[in-house]
């Protein structure tokens, strides 16, 4: 094991303080550029980008095209990852993959296909070629997993040689088709007093989150918790709600960890949350913390019961959040402000 494996290992929750002040971390966190929702690479719009746009249906990253005139869809969406690729090459890549699948899930859409390239590996050398290796046997397992075909059988690779320290990454493209227009599920949160609730088991993990590595300086951390497995069964829940047409929006919890996805779900109708901590759970790990497995949905008042009685039936564990407001956001009885305040300091 190197030294780098080992202090990735060695890490713990407990060695950073719970925030006193959790308005000081939401707004420290607030000009970290990777917490835009706005897709700089991808963004071919005349839109010019700016705060006012942070949030904007347009810039959602899901994009989805019509194909004919029958309610007929696909969607496309493109990933990459870098956090210890090196280090967990398997794992890091069923990560990118399962990250991948769930965005599709949450639009409605039903993974079909998906490609792959890495990216600064040296393949001559023994550890590029164990770095190929894992990918590739992650890439293959996150596919039969979740039904998906692989493009070309194989992972296409960008063979890079004396350019320097630049970390091994990997980058998924993945294919969805929507059969049905209407059962598009989209991000942006759609009316004050709908109900919000996390599907999923929140964890303490911080492990190769945007708050342990920007707030609090530590860019070597473990992977987030994962479990793909537990990715399989949550994203055939989800699918069976958008279904029975019992969700209002859908989030993956992303970048930023809960708060910023509740925040990237609020911009675009100026509205707001309202939501209470799970009191097992560290606040700052609740919040911000960017563990798999989670997904945030917004259920209108008329669907709750029968969307608590399918979740329960389903044995999927579901989790409270709290309910929407007309534009202030709230944490446990604690006003931090309004949405307006929030967007115009991103």
């Amino acid at each position: 094991m190197n030294d780098k494996n080992k202090a990735v290992k060695e890490f713990s929750i407990d060695q950073i303080p719970e925030p006193e002040d959790l308005g000081e971390v939401i707004y420290a966190m607030m000009v970290n550029t990777n917490l835009s929702p706005i897709n700089y690479f991808n963004d071919f719009t005349d839109q010019g980008l700016s705060p006012d746009s942070i949030g904007g249906i347009d810039t959602d990253e899901r994009g989805i095209f019509e194909l004919d005139n029958n309610g007929h869809c696909m969607a496309m969406s493109t990933h990459a990852f870098h956090q210890h690729l090196e280090a967990y090459p398997k794992r890091a890549t069923e990560i990118l993959v399962s990250k991948a699948v769930r965005k599709m899930i949450c639009s409605g859409a039903k993974p079909i296909a998906i490609s792959s390239l890495l990216y600064h590996i040296d393949f001559s050398d023994a550890n590029g070629q164990i770095i190929a290796s894992g990918a590739k046997n992650g890439l293959e397992d996150a596919a039969a997993i979740f039904g998906l075909k692989i493009a070309d059988r194989k992972i296409r690779f960008d063979h890079f040689l004396g350019y320097g320290p630049l970390s091994p990454a990997i980058i998924v493209s993945i294919i969805a088709g929507i059969e049905d227009k209407g059962k598009i599920t989209t991000s942006e949160f759609k009316n004050k007093g709908n109900n919000i609730f996390i599907i999923g088991r929140s964890v303490d993990d911080i492990g190769s989150s945007e708050y342990l590595n920007f707030y609090h300086g530590i860019a070597d951390s473990p992977l987030p918790w994962f479990d793909i497995a537990t990715e399989f069964r949550i994203n055939k829940a989800v699918s069976g709600l958008i279904n029975l047409n019992l969700l209002e929006s859908s989030n993956p919890v992303g970048k930023g960890g809960l708060f910023f996805t509740l925040l990237r779900a609020s911009i675009p109708n100026g509205l707001g949350f309202d939501i209470t901590t799970d009191a097992e759970i560290r606040r700052d790990s609740f919040l911000f913390g960017e563990s798999m497995g989670r997904i945030l949905v917004e259920v209108a008042s008329e669907n709750e019961d029968l969307f608590v009685d399918t979740l329960t039936e389903m044995r999927m564990p579901f989790f409270t959040v709290g309910h929407i407001t007309r534009g202030e956001i709230r944490i446990d009885d604690v006003s931090f402000g309004h949405t307006g305040k929030m967007k115009s300091s991103v």
